[in-house]
């Protein structure tokens, strides 16, 4: 009987670990991201906010037509953007021009279209943005924002965020 006990409290034991780290990968894997009831396709207008407090340093670009991919006018390249508190990245669509951004360090709120509420983003975030996704971004903290951001632009004249 005590042996069916322990068994007993080992395997309820583990249950509730697989159902905390469960939860837990659930919020996780959340973090950054609209909420599911929240998100509708024109759920905010564009709006007409210049760039503030922002600085924008292409650390590296690849030409893709001349690699193996061959993929004509396009540019892959790797960004990084510092945001000041208080600065705004001002509105883009990333309908052509798709990109995977890493919060590296602080915390900044994104507007995007296809959400009708604020995005807050914290250090540790990815936020792959494609088509359908027009936003804009602003730093409300006290702390300097630092995103990190690879895209695949199409005009290399293109200076939208």
């Amino acid at each position: 009987m005590q042996i069916a006990a322990q068994r007993i409290g080992r395997s309820g034991a583990a249950f509730a670990l697989t159902i905390a780290t469960t939860l837990l990968a659930a919020s996780v894997a959340h973090a950054g991201e609209c909420p599911a009831d929240k998100i509708k396709a024109g759920a905010r207008e564009m709006v007409d906010v210049k760039a503030v407090g922002v600085t924008d340093v292409t650390l590296g670009a690849i030409d893709l037509a001349k690699q193996p991919a061959a993929i004509k006018d396009r540019e892959l390249r790797f960004r990084k953007l510092t945001i000041a508190p208080g600065g705004i990245v001002p509105w883009h669509s990333h309908d052509d021009r798709p990109a995977l951004i890493f919060v590296q360090q602080g915390e900044i709120i994104e507007y995007a279209s296809n959400c009708a509420e604020p995005i807050l983003h914290k250090a540790g975030d990815i936020r792959p943005e494609v088509f359908g996704t027009s936003h804009w971004w602003k730093n409300d903290g006290k702390e300097t924002v630092i995103l990190y951001v690879g895209d695949v632009r199409k005009d290399p004249h293109d200076h939208n965020m």
